[in-house]
């Protein structure tokens, strides 16, 4: 049976090491806006629909229609300007642009870290044409997050919705609203194409699970703008398109952080820290029969540790990788025998990377204790590991 292991790899990376490369575009613009319609001066009065027994929505009576839902979310959304502490080759301050999403009337703005990492400078402008400078809040660089609030405390603004992401279904309706190619305040519309998608960008990046993926035309522009359901409610923040050409345009095939994720790292945000999240430092594959046949393993379900990390807490732990390095690991085109498979995380079984890598982010905190129940060529051991900050 012969695998691809780097594809493995980049799903597997939810757990761990992120040991896939992506070929994913972030949407920021480095010169031109990635903008969004900017929040104006007053908020709107749109009432807001009934919601349907168990958060769903009925696609004939409660949407609204597009026109509707842009009327209602356009002025909360505004293009982020800035400036980088880099230089271009003249000397002048590197500048880019991208979106973000009013979430409350003290000016606080949702958007993606990759937006305004490393700015020396952020201008925030309103669909009115009013710009404001704007301050770093907290951030979650894990899941590419990252909250700016405005500095006019005076300033009356506009106000979006975040919404469930958990009450999408595969074919519901989406708009985002952008600045697509310095083509302002720009509207596009597609559908829930998948959810709960994991992205790796590569390298040690941790990678962002539970996206969104839509056909949705965005383009680099749409940065840290919203994904927006029938009921005008935000439901992700755009972040990434496949570029599968490396002509930085869209294909059909977009993501978004889901909403859901942004809103369980509001707090820590809003309190101007910086979300950290849990590591363990594998890099692993889903055991099923086919696999377990072909390296004779004693289990048929669990995670087959591929690569541990070098003084990773599954290093320190004691956990065992089929291969030595991360390298040899992404160019094998088949799996070896040698590994451990993880069976069990705190008496809760395990039957794919992701029941492991969602136990972990959803229970766990960098320096909490995890008790693996491990089989190790036949043998069941009992392995505690301490989790870490995820690198980087």
């Amino acid at each position: 049976m012969n695998r691809n292991m780097i594809a493995v790899l980049i799903v597997v990376a939810a757990l761990l090491f992120g040991a896939g490369a992506g070929a994913g575009l972030l949407l920021s613009a480095g010169d031109g806006g990635d903008g969004e319609p900017q929040t104006s001066a007053t908020a709107s009065t749109t009432p807001q629909p009934e919601l349907q027994d168990e958060g769903r929505v009925s696609t004939s009576e409660d949407c609204l229609s597009a026109a509707d839902v842009y009327e209602r979310l356009r002025p909360a959304v505004v293009e982020i300007t800035v400036s980088s502490q880099n230089t271009s080759p003249f000397g002048l301050p590197q500048q880019g642009q991208g979106s973000g999403i009013v979430i409350d009337s003290d000016g606080t703005v949702l958007t993606n870290q990759h937006v305004v990492e490393g700015a020396a400078q952020i201008e925030v402008r309103f669909v009115d044409g009013t710009t404001a400078g704007a301050t770093m809040l907290g951030s979650d660089p894990g899941n590419d997050l990252a909250l700016i609030r405005v500095d006019d405390p005076d300033l009356v603004v506009a106000v979006a919705t975040l919404g469930s992401s958990s009450d999408l279904r595969v074919g519901d309706a989406v708009l985002a609203i952008g600045n697509p190619f310095s083509l302002e305040g720009t509207l596009t519309q597609g559908i829930v194409s998948a959810l709960d998608r994991t992205y790796a960008a590569g390298g040690s990046t941790r990678p962002i699970r539970g996206m969104i993926q839509t056909d949705a035309p965005v383009n680099p522009g749409n940065s840290g703008g919203p994904l927006i359901n029938c009921r005008g409610e935000v439901v992700g923040i755009n972040t990434l398109i496949e570029n599968p050409t490396g002509d930085n345009v869209n294909v059909g095939i977009a993501f978004a952080v889901a909403s859901d994720t942004a809103k369980a790292s509001l707090a820590a945000m809003l309190a101007d820290e910086t979300v950290a999240h849990p590591w363990l430092g594998i890099a692993g594959l889903e055991v099923d029969a086919a696999l377990a046949a072909e390296l004779g393993l004693s289990v048929d379900e669990g995670v087959y540790i591929t690569y541990v990390a070098s003084d990773s807490p599954a290093d320190r732990a004691g956990l065992v990788g089929a291969f030595d390095s991360e390298a040899e690991a992404q160019q094998a085109s088949d799996p070896v025998s040698g590994g451990d498979v993880i069976v069990a995380v705190d008496g809760e079984p395990v039957t794919s990377v992701e029941d492991l890598a969602g136990y972990l982010d959803l229970n766990k905190q960098p320096g909490d204790g995890v008790a693996l129940q491990v089989d190790r060529d036949g043998d069941e051991l009992s392995i505690d590991a301490t989790l870490a900050e995820w690198p980087g």
